[in-house]
Parts: structure tokens; C-alpha cells; sequence
């Protein structure tokens, strides 16, 4: 029988922001926000509004928001306001709501100015196999979030997080986001979160990107914003250390990954109910 137990090696993040600890079995911890900053006001909405309901559930919770969305499939696609505007915009937003904050790298010479904002560095699934880019994620000493490509079975992982292990950081969260099925489609295997969990390292579940349909559009990627709900009590009832979702006020407004975005009105209500199948996990 595969139980959900505390990791014999968890990763702690200690910030003035609050102190976080992955993999103890404990509690879960949740990776939210929106995909990308559109503008100041938009993320600090909902940055706020995360914070409340976060707080009133006691969840630790780090806000996720990407400064560029490098892999868009047209040029014509919203990317951002550029990298180091945007981090100083989220710069001020994390320290004006009082929290951690994770973004996504690219490309090596993005990582070391990151750092300087980002409590978590988050490798994206199309480049979790690039050597340059993880070595040098590493070498932050920051926490590395490493989404799990869509190519690449639950084992693959082993190898990939040794890369940062090995350049001399072993602050490595997993994060299953699904695997390509077929044309436009992504599927999740539930055995695979025990099966990377087992490689010692916390596991993330991101119900987001989860439900993804790749370039559905022609232009863009569609998706299922719908299951992201049953994914996160899916996951959560295997056996989790996080959740990653985004959210958004009005998704069907939204710049990026909108047919994927939790609308942020029904952020309480999927929360109160993972937060009651964890708890099952210490009966």
C-alpha cells in the first residue's frame, strides 16, 4: 500500500516573507497568480485577494507570475512588458503584499537577475532537459520549481534533477503539468506523482497547464479551465506537497492562458475543498 508520508529530505524557504517547508507532510503549499503581468493593478488584485483567502485557510501560499512568455506560438501572442521592468513592477507588488513570489526562466542570461526578486526559480517544461539553463538556475542557491516536460515520463526526472544536485543545489521541487497524448492533448497518469515523489523530492501539482490543449487554436493553445477543480482533487487525494494554479479576475479577458485560468471568484471554494482531502491524508 503507497501511503503519502513526510520525504526524509524536505526543502525550506526562509524569507521575511514567511518560512515554507516542502515535503514534511504537514500541510500543502500554493503556487498561484496570474500567468503573466499584464499590469500592476490586475496582478496586486489578485495577489490580495489570494493573500485573504490563503491566509483565512491557513495555506502557505507564493505568488506565481511569469515577466515573458518566451514559447507563444504567434508573434502576434501578448508576452509582457519585458524582463527587468517587470520584475521591478513584481518587486514592488510582492513587498506591498507581503509575500514570495516565483517566476520562470528561459534562458541563462535571464537567471542571475531573477534571482535577485524571485524567492522560487520555476524551469519550464519545454526546457527541463536543458543542462546550461538548470547549472546555472542552480548555482542561485535559490528553490527550483522543475516542470516535468511534456515528453518525458515521471522517472526521466531522476537524471534531470541530479543536474542541479550536482552543481551543488538540492532545493528541487518536481511538478507534474501533464504528458502529450496526441495531437492537442494532454493527459495525467496520477501513479506518476507517487512515482516522482519516490525520487525524493517534493512533488507540485499543477492543475493549470494540466489542461492545456496545445496550439487548439491555430494561434494560440486552448483549454479546459473546468478540470482544473477535479485535477487538484485528484492530485490531492494521491498525495501532493503543493498545488500550482493560476488565476485570473476575468478570464475570459485574460492575456495569456485565459481558457486555463481559474476565474479568481471560485479561488475559495476549490481551496476550502483540497485543503479537506489533505486533511484525510493525517487520519
Amino acid at each position: 500500500m503507497t501511503e503519502f508520508k513526510p520525504l526524509k529530505k524536505t526543502v525550506t524557504l526562509e524569507s521575511k516573507f514567511g518560512n515554507i517547508t516542502w515535503g514534511d507532510g504537514k500541510t500543502f503549499t500554493l503556487f498561484a497568480g496570474p500567468d503573466i503581468i499584464e499590469d500592476d493593478a490586475m496582478v496586486i488584485e489578485t495577489a490580495q485577494e489570494i493573500k485573504r483567502v490563503t491566509s483565512a485557510l491557513d495555506i502557505p501560499w507564493v505568488l506565481k507570475c511569469s515577466f515573458d512568455k518566451a514559447n507563444r506560438q504567434s508573434l502576434k501572442s501578448f508576452r509582457g512588458p519585458g524582463m527587468s521592468q517587470a520584475l521591478k513592477s513584481l518587486e514592488k507588488i510582492k513587498v506591498n503584499v507581503g509575500c514570495n513570489f516565483l517566476t520562470d526562466v528561459h534562458e541563462t542570461i535571464q537567471v542571475k537577475e531573477t534571482a535577485e526578486y524571485a524567492e522560487v526559480l520555476q524551469i519550464p517544461a519545454f526546457l527541463s532537459r536543458q543542462t546550461d539553463l538548470m547549472v546555472e538556475t542552480a548555482k542561485t542557491g535559490r528553490i527550483i520549481h522543475i516542470k516535468k516536460g511534456q515528453f518525458l515520463a515521471p522517472w526521466d526526472m531522476r537524471a534531470i534533477a541530479h543536474k542541479a544536485v550536482q552543481s551543488g543545489n538540492d532545493k528541487i521541487l518536481l511538478c507534474e503539468r501533464g504528458t502529450t497524448f496526441g495531437y492537442n492533448r494532454l493527459v495525467n497518469d496520477m501513479t506518476g506523482l507517487i512515482e516522482m515523489r519516490n525520487l525524493g523530492f517534493p512533488v507540485i501539482m499543477d492543475c493549470t497547464h494540466s489542461t492545456q490543449l496545445p496550439g487548439a487554436t491555430g494561434e494560440s493553445s486552448g483549454g479546459r479551465g473546468e478540470m482544473v477543480w477535479p485535477l487538484g482533487r485528484a492530485a490531492m487525494a494521491v498525495g501532493v506537497d503543493g498545488i500550482f494554479l493560476e488565476t485570473h479576475p476575468n478570464p475570459e479577458k485574460a492575456l495569456c492562458d485565459g481558457p486555463t485560468s481559474l476565474p479568481l471568484k471560485n479561488l475559495e471554494v476549490v481551496l476550502k475543498n483540497l485543503k479537506k482531502i489533505f486533511e484525510t491524508h493525517k487520519d
